[in-house]
Formats: C-alpha cells, sequence, structure tokens
C-alpha cells in the first residue's frame, strides 16, 4: 500500500432539499460561492495537498458538475481575446485527473462513498465533503495528511462542538495522543447531548484504509434504511488504528442557505477586489434605522 495518499473521493450525490427550489435543475454543489461553485473549493484543496486523482460522486440526471470539470470549446473559442478569462476557464479542467460515478439510489453517505470502490482500488484515500468549507491558513486536508505522516492508519476531522448542537454530528470517543490529535476509541453516530461521548463532531475530511469499503459492503443498514458510514468505520475501529485530527480554521457549513450566505459574505470580506466597497456597503446597510 502506497504511504502517501493519490486519490481522493468527493460525494456529491444528495437532493439539496434545503435549497429547493434552486436545486430542482441545478447540483448544490454547483451553486455559487462568490464566483466559483462550492465544489471547486474543495477540489482545489485536494490538489493543494498533491491529489490529482479524484472521484466525484454525483446522481443521475444532472451533469453540471460533469460540464463545469470538463473542456468547453464553444467557451474558450469566444473568449479567444480575452486571454485572462480563457486561462481561468482552461485550468478547471486540467485541475485534476476526474472520474464520476453515480449513485443510483439514495441510500446514505456510506453507499455514496462505496461507489467509489472501483475508482480507488485497494488504497487508502481522502474523502472530502463540499458541504464543508474550512477557511484555515494550513488547508484541512493538509492538517489530517500531516497526521497520516505520522500514524498511517484512518483518520477523521473533527472540531469542538456546542452541546446543544451535537446532536447533528457523528461524535468520537477520543483517547488524548497529543495536541490535537486523538485515536478514535468509538463513534456514535448523533448522540442525544447527555449520551455524546465528547464534543468533538466529525467534520467533512477523512482519510480512510481501503477496508472500509469491505465493511461498507456488508450494506447493515440504519434506522431509515441507508448504510451509514459511521458504522463501518465503527467496524474498522476494531481491526485497525483510526485516529482523529482537531481542525484549526473555520469551518462553514454550506449545505444550508444561510451556512453559504455566511460564508460567501465572509469570503468576500477577503476578497481584494471587492473588500473595500463590499465592506462599506455592509456599513451602509448596518447604519440604516430600522423600521
Amino acid at each position: 500500500m502506497p504511504n502517501v495518499i493519490r486519490k481522493a473521493v468527493i460525494t456529491a450525490a444528495g437532493m439539496g432539499t434545503r435549497f429547493l427550489p434552486a436545486t430542482k435543475s441545478v447540483q448544490k454543489e454547483m451553486l455559487p460561492l462568490l464566483d466559483r461553485p462550492m465544489i471547486h473549493y474543495v477540489v482545489e484543496e485536494a490538489v493543494m495537498c498533491g491529489i490529482r486523482d479524484i472521484t466525484v460522486v454525483t446522481n443521475a440526471g444532472k451533469n453540471s458538475m460533469q460540464d463545469y470539470f470538463s473542456p468547453s470549446p464553444a467557451l474558450e473559442k469566444a473568449l479567444s481575446k480575452k486571454p485572462e478569462l480563457l486561462e481561468q476557464v482552461r485550468a478547471i479542467s486540467k485541475m485534476a485527473e476526474f472520474h464520476f460515478v453515480q449513485q443510483t439510489e439514495q441510500l446514505g453517505f456510506g453507499h455514496a462513498v462505496l461507489m467509489a470502490k472501483d475508482s480507488i482500488g485497494n488504497e487508502p484515500f481522502a474523502l472530502l465533503l463540499p458541504d464543508d468549507i474550512i477557511d484555515a491558513e494550513i488547508p484541512a486536508l493538509k492538517q489530517l495528511l500531516n497526521v497520516y505522516g505520522k500514524l498511517g492508519g484512518s483518520i477523521v476531522a473533527v472540531q469542538r462542538v456546542p452541546m446543544e448542537r451535537i446532536s447533528a454530528y457523528g461524535v468520537i470517543k477520543p483517547k488524548k495522543l497529543s495536541d490535537k490529535t486523538y485515536r478514535v476509541m468509538s463513534m456514535t453516530e448523533k448522540p442525544s447531548a447527555d449520551k455524546a461521548p465528547s464534543d468533538l463532531g466529525i467534520v467533512g475530511r477523512y482519510i480512510l484504509s481501503p477496508e472500509v469499503f469491505r465493511k461498507l459492503q456488508v450494506k447493515q443498514t440504519g434506522a431509515l434504511g441507508e448504510i451509514p458510514l459511521t458504522d463501518a468505520i465503527n467496524t474498522l475501529i476494531s481491526q485497525e488504528s483510526v485516529y482523529a485530527c482537531e481542525l484549526t480554521g473555520t469551518r462553514f457549513d454550506v449545505g444550508n442557505p444561510l451556512g453559504l450566505l455566511k460564508a460567501s459574505v465572509a469570503f468576500a470580506l477577503k476578497d481584494k477586489n471587492i473588500s473595500g466597497e463590499f465592506r462599506e456597503y455592509i456599513k451602509s446597510l448596518l447604519s440604516k434605522p430600522k423600521d
């Protein structure tokens, strides 16, 4: 097995119901965060970490993601006299080698990961969720890769979560190894606050052993008839080491309208091309008298 991570999986097969009616025809992951779709940010993160082989798990009937990461001859021809824009457009399809597979049944997160098995083969891989955009000085996936370089094994990303929101997360039972690094003793999916093993909730970055595919193939379904990834990793813990990396950085849950709006504002305020004018606009809104 290689001692570096060469491949990544991005799961983008959800129905995007929290963004209806927009997602009736547009995949949620293609909704814009400033001038790029949200999925672009996680692809860019993987590429910055040296990963150039990326499998995107999508759903049937919506091909906008595949179109986005493929060459566009007609658009490139139209931009022939605008070299800067032309280079931006061409660079997208050159970011990585992309593979697209479809999750034909909505059987949950674990099932979506399983759809990437043939593309990944028998080697460890990174898993990224576009719903989690993490603004960090060291990319979130790089933080996991640093732990992987020292310890190997499978690794999940975690952050501290207020107990009143813990029931929305998978939660680890940790054994602290060093600052922000833990051995995972077990994982609990969406526990109530009184039953949560810690306040360390799992967020959308993983490095996983290929053995997880065999655990997922057992098809032990959860309460909703779905195949949970958490259960597969819990089974993996009894055979292999699983660690957790507590991320540094600001995480935006862009899987809901408010989270995407917050991320858009934060990123706009950091964009040197528009931050000044945008900041003044926000100030003008806040200075208006309330009705």
